[in-house]
Order: C-alpha cells, then structure tokens, then sequence
C-alpha cells in the first residue's frame, strides 16, 4: 500500500526521513568558500608572474642595433646634357682606295693586311701582255714616222734645187714643202703614242701612293683588275677620326668646333667636330659627320666607337658607384634613415659617367647612401660616420 509523502506516521514508530539525492549532492556554503580560495591564489600568482616572464621574453627585442662605421653620401640632382648616343667607325683622315689603270689579270700580290709601306712601294703586278703589243705597235708607227720624214725631208732639199733653177713649177714645189710638214706631225704623233704606250707599261706596277698601313686587301692573285676597282686599302699614319651618320632630328644641334663625348668600352674621350655634310643621304636620311679624335685617343682604326649629341640639359640624379652592391644578383644601395638605420633599396641604373652612375628609379634627391665599408653593412645596422640626412 503506497502511503503520501504527507501522512503522519503511526504512533510509536520511529521513522527515517527520506532524503533527495540531488540535495544530497549540492556542495555546502562552506565548502564552496574552500573550493574559492583554493582557485583565487593560483589565479593571482599567475597575474603576477605573467608581466615579469613578458618583460624578460621582449628584453632582447629593445636591444641597441649594431654600429657600422661607414662613409656616406648626400645625394642631390645635378642638370645633365640629354645626349643622345649614335655609332660611328674610327678611321684614318688619309685613306687611300688603290686601283689599276690597266685591265688584265693580277700576277702577284706583293703585300698582306697589316703591313706597313712607304710611298711608291711595289704593291701588285698585273699582266702587262696587252700593253706590251700596244708598246711595240706605237715604236713601229714611230719608226715608220721617222723613215716617211726623212723621205720628205730628202724631197724637199731636191725640190728645192729644181725651184731655184725654175725646173719645176711652183705648184709642185708647194706640194713637196706641205708633204714635210705633214711627215713632221706624223713623227710628233708617233713619239706622243710611243710616250704614251710605254705609261701603260708603267701602271702594270702598282705602287703605294702614301706612307702607311695596307688595311685592307680586296683582290688576290689571279684576279682580274679592272680600272676603277678598289684592289687594296691603304690608311694613312696621320690624325684619326670618327665617322658617323647622324639622322636628321639631331643634325640642327651640330656645330663645326663643338666638342662632344666619344665613348669605347672603358675608354671615354672628347672630340672636335670636323665636318657635317649638309645634304642627307637620300636613302638613309643621315648626315655625314666627322669628328678629329686627340692625338693619344687609344683608339685604332676601325673600332667601333658611340658619340653623345647634346640635344638639350635635363635634371639628372647621380649615384656614387662605389655605393652600389649586388645581394642575392639584385642591385641596390643602402639608404640611412634620419635614426641612422641602414635598409637595403633596390635601383634601376643608368649610363655611368666617371665614378658616378645615373639614377633612373629607387633614389630621391635627399637620400643619404653608404659608399663604403659595404660588406659589413646589412638592414637595420645603424651607420656610424659619414653625413646621415
């Protein structure tokens, strides 16, 4: 029989209260106080230990960057001349094209390029067969000259004694004087072709016109020589100069006498301006220009050479190339900040005009860069000496 949680219990019988399980389980005011301080104090140490660790673990962080000691550099820009670069030949001012006066073929070459003549050296032979009949047939038209003049010449001492006795008609007479005359101009064209032949012969031995260098051989032998054909070049041991053809854009700021900038891998040197040919070459549109290159130039015939027109100034920012470094194959510079910290910066480089190297990106005007000591310096050190803008 179920009884009610509220009936009364019978009399005389001691009875046990039921208790809840769940009331049961639920910690006391006491407990919870002692469960409370247990987790306060770690809580507390914590709080305080944490601060310390941190200021310990950020101690290295606030130390004091590494001293370089360093030369530096202000930059500032600086106007330049806008050149504008166009290529040209070094070559000598007495250049000699030699050729044959005569057709035949070449026996011999008698020289080799690079080697050194004098005036009227033997330079080639060319076969001088064809002259050699012409020689011959102008010494038997002069001989034959010769012999009809000294007929005529005979007649007219005979002739003259049979005028002079009246033996003869004046009419004859007159014919025998005129058939003299005409045998002695036939005897001055005979010596005048025989002269003649025999310059022929002569030009069958080419010789060098000038002192100098054989540059350049353009026949062997065997070849055919022709009149007008270029066989050999020979340049002259005077002044050098630069050849170049300048386009039509540049050529109005071209001045004879002005100096301009001559440039061959590491050797840079000034040249006066010789002539400027007015007319432009009606298939390249360029100018032909000249330029006298000093005496100790270091440069020989034939090098290739490019020559600086100043068309203008422009404001151009220089570098000191002692400032710049390649790390990892990128090149830059190490600029200093107002704290004196160094931080590598790339830059894209121009044309290098001395020591000096222009800027074409990466750098300002006021930039303050390491010149030296570089493979010491790295980002962050900070720059000891020098000037720090």
């Amino acid at each position: 029989m179920r009884t009610s949680r509220h009936a009364k219990p019978f009399a005389g019988v001691e009875t046990t209260r039921l208790q809840d399980p769940v009331k049961n389980a639920m910690p006391t005011s006491s407990a919870l106080l002692r469960f409370s301080a247990r987790l306060v104090l770690p809580l507390a140490l914590a709080a305080v230990l944490l601060p310390a660790c941190s200021r310990h673990a950020s101690a290295p962080a606030t130390s004091a960057p590494r001293v370089v000691v360093a030369p530096t550099v202000l930059l500032s820009a600086h106007d330049r001349q806008d050149l504008t670069f166009v290529s040209g030949v070094v070559m000598s001012s007495s250049q000699v094209q030699v050729a044959s006066r005569l057709m035949g073929y070449i026996r011999a070459v008698n020289v080799h390029e690079g080697q050194t003549v004098k005036a009227g050296q033997l330079l080639l032979q060319v076969d001088p067969n064809d002259i050699q009949g012409q020689v011959i047939q102008a010494h038997s038209g002069l001989a034959q000259a010769e012999a009809n003049l000294a007929s005529a010449k005979a007649d007219l001492v005979r002739f003259g004694n049979l005028f002079k006795d009246d033996a003869i008609p004046r009419q004859q007479w007159e014919q025998v004087q005129l058939r003299y005359k005409v045998a002695e101009e036939q005897v001055a064209a005979a010596k005048a072709g025989y002269a003649m032949a025999g310059s022929q012969m002569r030009y069958a031995s080419v010789t060098s016109p000038i002192d100098g260098v054989v540059v350049q051989k353009l026949a062997n032998a065997g070849d055919l020589a022709a009149p007008g054909r270029p066989l050999l070049i020979i340049e002259g041991q005077g002044r050098l100069q630069v050849r170049v053809q300048v386009p039509d854009a540049v050529f109005p700021h071209i001045h004879i006498g002005d100096t301009v900038n001559v440039e061959s891998g590491a050797i840079e040197v000034s040249a006066r301006i010789a002539e400027a040919v007015p007319v432009a070459d009606p298939v390249s549109h360029t100018h032909t220009v000249k330029l006298d290159l000093p005496s100790a130039a270091g440069l020989d015939s034939g090098s290739f050479v490019r020559v600086g027109f100043a068309l203008g100034t422009a404001s151009q920012l220089r570098v000191p190339a002692s400032a710049v470094v390649d790390r990892a194959g990128m090149t830059g510079v190490f600029v200093v900040d107002a704290r004196g910290l160094a931080h590598f910066r790339l830059v894209r480089l121009g044309a290098r005009t001395g020591d000096t190297m222009d800027v074409q990106a990466g750098l300002n005007a006021g930039d303050t860069v390491v010149t030296g000591n570089l493979d010491a310096v790295e980002n962050g050190v900070r720059i000891g000496g020098g000037n720090r803008g």
